[in-house]
C-alpha cells in the first residue's frame, strides 16, 4: 500500500510540475470573423454573433441630440483618437441600447470593419477585468457594451470590480476599448438604496460618495427622458412610412393613442410594439 501511495504521489507531482510548464490555453477568439460578440463569463469565451438584433439609426426619431452626442464620441473613438466611456441613462424604453447598437453599425457603414461590439451582461460584471484582459491583445476597437446596468447590495463585489477595471486600477482601460452602459438610473443605484445607507452610516456624505462613486466613472452621461404625445406620434409616422404601411394618418393616429393609453406609456419601445402590430394587421412583415 506504501508503495501504491508513494508512486501516486510522484505521479501526482510530476503531472503538476508539467501543468505548470505548459503554456496555458488561449481563450481568445479571432475578433476579424464577426463585427459582434456576445461574452460568456461561465467559459471565458466570446460567441460570435452574425445576424445583430438592432434599428436602423435613421428610424430612431425623438433623441437627435442623444443620438448626435454618442455619434460623436464613437466616430472619434473608431479613428483612434481620444474619448469617453459612456453612460445612456433615462426612462425606459427610450432608446438608448437601440442607439448604441444602432450607432456601432452607422461606424462600421462608414468605415467598414472599423468596430466590433461587444455585449457583456449585467449578471456578468465580476468578470469585467478578464474580458478586458482579453480584449487588450486585439488589434481591433471594441465598442464594449452593457445594457440595463445597475446594482443593489447584494452584488457589491461586481460594483467594486467594475470600479476598479473602469478608472482606479494601474492598468487603466484599454486603448483599444470603449464602455457604453445603458441604465434607467443616473447613479446606477436605486435612491432608496443610497438614502438608507445615509440613514445608517456614521459619515452620511462619505458614503454617498462612494455609492454615487461609479457613475463618474463614466465621462460622457446622455440623457433620455419621456416623450410628449406630438413626439410619439412623430415616431410613429416615421416607422409608417419607412415600411411603407398602407394606413391612413388619422386613423394611425387614432390607433396609436389608443395603443399608448392601454399601456400607460409613451416611449420609442411602445411605439415599435404598436407598429409591429399594425403591420400583422395589415399582412406585412417587417
Amino acid at each position: 500500500m506504501n508503495n501504491r501511495s508513494d508512486r501516486f504521489l510522484l505521479l501526482t507531482r510530476i503531472a503538476d510540475a508539467l501543468d505548470r510548464l505548459a503554456p496555458p490555453i488561449s481563450n481568445n477568439i479571432n475578433l476579424d470573423v464577426a463585427d459582434a460578440f456576445v461574452w460568456n463569463a461561465n467559459s471565458e469565451k466570446l460567441e460570435a454573433i452574425t445576424q445583430i438584433n438592432r434599428i436602423d439609426i435613421s428610424l430612431l426619431h425623438g433623441i437627435d441630440v442623444q443620438r448626435d452626442i454618442l455619434l460623436d464620441n464613437t466616430r472619434r473613438f473608431s479613428r483612434g483618437l481620444s474619448t469617453n466611456n459612456a453612460l445612456l441613462w433615462g426612462a425606459r424604453g427610450t432608446g438608448k441600447s437601440s442607439l448604441i447598437k444602432a450607432v456601432h453599425a452607422k461606424i462600421n457603414e462608414e468605415i467598414p470593419h472599423a468596430l466590433a461590439l461587444v455585449e457583456i451582461h449585467r449578471e456578468d460584471i465580476t468578470s469585467f477585468s478578464c474580458l478586458l484582459t482579453m480584449l487588450c491583445n486585439s488589434s481591433r476597437r471594441i465598442l464594449l457594451f452593457c445594457d440595463d446596468l445597475s446594482f443593489n447590495k447584494h452584488i457589491d463585489d461586481s460594483y467594486k470590480s467594475l470600479k476598479t477595471a473602469l478608472d482606479g486600477s494601474i492598468k487603466g482601460r484599454p486603448s483599444n476599448v470603449v464602455f457604453y452602459a445603458t441604465s434607467n438610473r443616473r447613479h446606477l443605484m436605486s435612491r432608496n438604496m443610497i438614502e438608507n445607507e445615509r440613514s445608517t452610516a456614521i459619515h452620511p456624505e462619505e458614503t454617498t460618495e462612494e455609492n454615487i462613486s461609479i457613475s463618474d466613472r463614466f465621462g460622457l452621461w446622455i440623457g433620455f427622458h419621456k416623450i410628449n404625445q406630438e413626439t410619439f406620434l412623430a415616431i410613429i409616422e416615421n416607422y409608417a412610412k419607412a415600411f411603407c404601411l398602407p394606413i391612413a394618418i388619422n386613423d394611425l393616429h387614432k390607433q396609436a393613442i389608443e395603443w399608448s393609453i392601454n399601456r400607460g406609456a409613451r416611449s420609442g419601445r411602445v411605439a415599435w410594439q404598436f407598429i409591429q402590430d399594425v403591420a400583422g394587421r395589415l399582412d406585412k412583415s417587417l
